[in-house]
């Protein structure tokens, strides 16, 4: 497979079927935050981090994958002339869902009650995690904005929501674990 095709030097690009669209549509927009999530992910978990948390990253980074691809997909050819789908992969399902949550409410069974926001850092690892978080917030708000013009399954807009609540979790969760401090945000009062 040839790197360079050139196809895309006049500002276009081809989503998965061949519709041939604009590099800056918010199709290519949503689904090329979704990659460079999955690029923080990536980083993330090339950090001294338990092998607990690696290994749901790295599900998380496949998932995203698979997201990324729904996205990439042209809705009016997303079914083939055989009736079967474009992709042969699996969707997202409420499991993937599930398991983001049942990730969360392990995690908080070991930290502290939050009482106030939390400044983002403390460890380089954290910062990573906070990073993730944010582009995974954007790559939400993308997605919803193409689900308003082209809906695609729902499931894939709630595991980005749920996403970005784990990786602030998991910030929190190596914050502890580093033994970093978390420091929360308490507003200053006017004079």
């Amino acid at each position: 497979m040839k790197i360079y095709t050139k196809t895309g030097d006049k500002g276009t690009t081809a989503l998965f079927g061949g519709t041939r669209v604009p590099k800056h549509h918010i199709r290519i927009d949503s689904y090329g935050t979704v990659d460079e999530l999955n690029s923080h992910i990536g980083l993330i978990r090339d950090q001294k981090i338990d092998q607990h948390s690696k290994e749901i990253l790295m599900i998380i980074q496949d998932r995203l994958f698979t997201i990324g691809s729904t996205l990439a997909t042209d809705p009016a050819k997303a079914t083939l002339k055989s009736g079967k789908a474009r992709l042969n992969i699996p969707k997202i399902s409420s499991a993937d869902i599930q398991r983001l949550e049942d990730e969360i409410d392990l995690m908080n069974t070991t930290l502290p009650e939050m009482t106030h926001f939390v400044l983002p850092g403390g460890h380089q690892t954290v910062s990573f995690c906070h990073i993730a978080r944010c582009v995974c917030r954007r790559a939400e708000r993308l997605a919803s904005a193409l689900n308003d013009l082209e809906p695609f399954q729902p499931e894939a807009l709630m595991y980005l929501n749920r996403l970005s609540d784990y990786l602030f979790v998991l910030a929190r969760k190596l914050s502890h674990d580093l033994q970093a401090e978390e420091i929360q945000w308490i507003p200053q009062k006017e004079s």
